[in-house]
């Protein structure tokens, strides 16, 4: 949602983001390294919409708050400051729900979604903003919209209550690579949620879910079971400081099954599609197991599916044969 008319000068220095990007044909775009907005929901049917001041492109139209990327910043950093900055969005009020991409060769602009993990109330805190109000999702439409928001809001509205939840098999995903699982079954386990951590911080591409957009945070539930449980304390420390953000790896349950790994598992994916989220990915390798929770309406998918993204994340720690880290 391109907006070619800059915002009224900061206060103190600028970033070397602000300024214009300029495409092959002469378009200008706002933000030489490309912009980010936020478009957070209340988990109770409202957004958080921006009206816009009348001195600035599209003026009198509602959207989102956003603006310019810093150098060297990534999208959902960008878009939660720009945010904070704007409306006074609180950076640990946030939980991270997906992006939306518009890349126009030259220029970017991402829609980073996310779900309040707490009520609050948004502040004008600069001079870009007539109003800023909890809008009801059905009124929405209703409003003067600024028309790339406009254009991309049918589709983030029909995605606004999709919540994809990931269930990992923590002993079968742990007995796929030969990595000393059998001598320290805690150790492994203990390995896995690090990289689940990791992985729940700095999300899934869309496509490995079936979704649309670029990019989701799931919720995850690591299911473990008999010695592996007591990686649950090192598991829960790991969530706590993920490198990509702790708003992020708050989605992440650990399940530590008192009996029957697989009666947990199934449990856990019955409890996720019994609240509607959706969808619901179980990753085992078990037959059985597979035949079981496919029959609650999960999705099920091999630990390669899992290995594959930790292998390409490069936030996420990898480790090799004997729990050696590579």
């Amino acid at each position: 949602m391109p907006d070619t008319t800059p915002p009224g000068p900061p206060p103190g220095p600028r970033d070397p983001g602000d300024a214009w990007a300029v495409g092959p044909d002469g378009t200008k775009a706002w933000g030489l390294f490309g912009a980010a907005g936020l478009l957070v929901d209340d988990g109770a049917g409202r957004v958080l919409l921006q009206h816009r001041v009348e001195w600035s492109h599209h003026g009198g139209t509602w959207g989102i708050p956003g603006g310019a990327r810093h150098q060297g910043e990534d999208a959902v950093t960008g878009a939660l400051r720009e945010s904070a900055e704007e409306a006074g969005v609180p950076h640990d009020g946030v939980d991270l729900r997906h992006t939306a991409l518009l890349d126009l060769g030259f220029w970017t602009y991402t829609t980073v979604v996310g779900r309040a993990s707490r009520p609050f109330e948004p502040v004008i805190a600069d001079r870009e903003s007539l109003a800023l109000s909890w809008i009801p999702v059905a009124e929405v439409d209703d409003l003067p919209l600024h028309p790339g928001f406009g254009r991309s809001w049918p589709a983030l509205r029909a995605s606004i209550t999709t919540t994809p939840h990931i269930v990992v098999d923590a002993a079968n995903v742990v007995g796929s690579v030969p990595d000393g699982w059998w001598k320290d079954r805690a150790g492994a386990a203990s390995r896995l949620l690090s990289s689940v951590s990791a992985l729940a911080g700095s999300g899934v591409h869309a496509e490995l879910l079936a979704l649309p957009f670029a990019r989701w945070w799931p919720r995850w539930t690591v299911v473990l079971e008999g010695e592996a449980r007591g990686a649950a304390a090192a598991g829960a420390a790991a969530a706590g400081a993920a490198s990509a953000g702790a708003e992020a790896a708050r989605g992440l349950d650990v399940v530590q099954a008192p009996g029957s790994g697989d009666d947990a598992i199934v449990a856990s994916a019955q409890s996720a599609v019994d609240a509607g989220d959706g969808p619901v990915v179980v990753v085992t390798a078990d037959r059985g197991l597979r035949t079981r929770v496919e029959a609650v309406g999960a999705v099920v998918h091999g630990p390669s599916w899992l290995r594959d993204q930790f292998s390409e994340d490069p936030a996420v720690p990898q480790v090799g044969h004997e729990g050696s880290p590579m």
